[in-house]
């Protein structure tokens, strides 16, 4: 029997099974809610039916495309100009059929990637579209990859694009990476740090081990987060959900330094407290 993807109506996840999956590893995951009225899966032909494609850049050069409903957790993929081609971080939850051809007019994919399973999307569609030659992954976090072929692993930096360099950051997931735009000093942070906004206006951080069950990162683990965006020079965030500019390294920086003080906590921090 050939092997179809199927998604999550719960969270989004993607799975190539030979009919219904029996379970989504995602949603069992302790970071995720199961859902209330059991599993339920949906074809891609399915999915496809009633959505429809919306873009919007969001600075010079990147764009976000999602789609309307949204799939689940609702992701956005990001794509991103270089002097290499366009390269794709992250990814919607289901790109309709204008959305992929506006790819295609645009060039196509030569790079994708993505900071962990909550922000993997429909990954296996742009794949299967561009066949880009690299789909660059943490490689601790390759359980998670089912729906897609890995054609490069990733460790704890990676080059992924002409000014796009990827660094495994760990905390949220093991093998979790962010994606440093040093060019445009924008950081996609993934799950690394969580954005409340106001409106289009951050107005708190936090980060977290599992934001449903509110578990935070242990200190070691925040160190190591620490460490890493210490070196990094940027003014503006991306996740896989939300474009909020602007929120700079000094504030994240804070918020860290805010959870080595004491007892780490999960929920939001005012940001007038982290400036």
């Amino acid at each position: 029997m050939p092997l179809r993807p199927y998604a999550c109506a719960n969270c989004g996840h993607w799975q190539r099974w030979f009919a219904s999956p029996p379970f989504c590893p995602v949603c069992t995951d302790v970071r995720n809610a199961l859902p209330e009225d059991g599993w339920q899966f949906a074809s891609a032909d399915e999915v496809a039916v009633g959505r429809q494609a919306r873009r919007a850049v969001v600075a010079p050069g990147v764009t976000g495309y999602w789609c309307e409903p949204q799939l689940g957790l609702g992701t956005t993929g990001w794509v991103i100009e270089t002097d290499a081609g366009l390269v794709g971080w992250e990814a919607a939850g289901w790109y309709p059929a204008d959305a992929i051809a506006d790819l295609r007019e645009r060039g196509g994919l030569v790079a994708l990637g993505a900071s962990h399973v909550h922000g993997y999307g429909a990954l296996w569609q742009l794949q299967d579209a561009f066949a880009p030659p690299v789909l660059a992954i943490g490689v601790d976090d390759l359980v998670w990859t089912k729906a897609f072929q890995v054609t490069w692993p990733t460790d704890d930096r990676h080059l992924l694009a002409p000014g796009l360099v990827m660094y495994r950051s760990g905390g949220h997931f093991p093998g979790h990476s962010v994606l440093h735009d040093e060019r445009r000093g924008i950081l996609f942070v993934g799950d690394l740090i969580k954005v409340e906004l106001a409106g289009e206006s951050p107005v708190g951080l936090s980060c977290h081990k599992a934001f449903h069950a509110q578990v935070p990162l242990s200190h070691a683990e925040v160190r190591q987060a620490r460490d890493l965006v210490e070196m990094l020079d940027f003014e503006a965030v991306a996740t896989p959900f939300e474009y909020a500019a602007p929120v700079s390294r000094r504030q994240v920086l804070a918020l860290f330094d805010r959870q080595l003080r004491g007892q780490p906590t999960a929920g939001p921090i005012p940001i007038e407290e982290l400036t």
